[in-house]
């Protein structure tokens, strides 16, 4: 398992060359880069553009672990509106091509929601209507992922939607589980589960894993804390991995926190040698 950081953890205006080299020189071996309608990766950025973005990772000497998407924050797949749903797909189809022409596997994908606290403009979607949509883009997706050789990954997230492993296993095997799987988030199941027992039946449907952490006590975002700080179980998590064979990156998702990188570093250190 590789230690990688997100792009989230950085300065949103660092150039892309330098995120590599900061990330590097605090000792991770990857970085999962975001794809947003602007910015470092925009959704119209070409093949071209995408191999200078891998080698100046190369350069560096770190890899590109994954690709992350925020907007089905601002596009659920989930919605009632035919409109934004129809954003949400060409968001992610445009994304799934950008993740294969940089030589990832794995697209993290937000699927929408049920409750509109975290989506702007949002006014929810029955659950079952929730489901149906999602099930429905996803179906859509899927020959997209195929012809790139990309996994849609959805992430369990605070969205009231495939709250529970055996929820998010049977979405995953209804759609296709060779190009449809987990993008697991352990600090965000500790409010209302246990990552391991996540891990555990999740097994090879997990395609990409984050490392946070958080306080039960606090219940709210501001329980999340720096890793291992919080209640996650990490020996238990990193053995329920191994148990699977999961071998890939481990991100740590933490937002804006240069300053607290070398402090990450280390405690991902910790974390790969239990």
């Amino acid at each position: 398992m590789k230690k990688s950081i997100s792009q989230w953890a950085f300065d949103p205006n660092r150039p892309l060359v330098e995120v590599f080299a900061l990330a590097k020189r605090h000792g991770f071996d990857a970085v999962e880069l975001a794809v947003d309608e602007t910015g470092p990766v925009p959704l119209d950025l070409d093949q071209e553009g995408c191999q200078r973005i891998i080698d100046h990772a190369a350069s560096a000497g770190v890899e590109i672990a994954s690709l992350a998407s925020g907007l089905g924050w601002r596009y659920p797949i989930t919605s009632r509106t035919v409109a934004t749903r129809r954003k949400g797909i060409d968001a992610i189809a445009k994304s799934l091509a950008i993740a294969g022409w940089l030589g990832t596997n794995a697209l993290l994908v937000v699927p929408g929601g049920v409750g509109a606290e975290f989506i702007d403009g949002f006014d929810g979607t029955p659950y079952d209507e929730a489901f149906a949509n999602a099930m429905d883009a996803v179906a859509e997706l899927i020959p997209i992922a195929k012809q790139y050789g990309v996994a849609i990954a959805v992430e369990n997230v605070w969205n009231k939607f495939l709250l529970s492993p055996l929820e998010m296993r049977d979405f995953i095997d209804k759609a296709d589980p060779a190009f449809t799987g987990c993008y697991f988030d352990v600090g965000n199941v500790i409010l209302t589960g246990y990552p391991e027992q996540w891990v555990a039946i999740l097994g090879q449907r997990i395609k990409r894993v984050h490392l946070k952490d958080f306080k039960r006590s606090v219940g709210t975002l501001d329980g999340f804390c720096g890793l291992l700080e919080g209640d996650v179980n990490y020996p238990a998590v990193i053995a329920a991995l191994r148990a699977t064979g999961y071998d890939g990156p481990l991100t740590a998702e933490y937002f804006n926190c240069e300053h607290d990188l070398d402090k990450l570093s280390k405690a991902m250190d910790k974390i790969l040698g239990m």
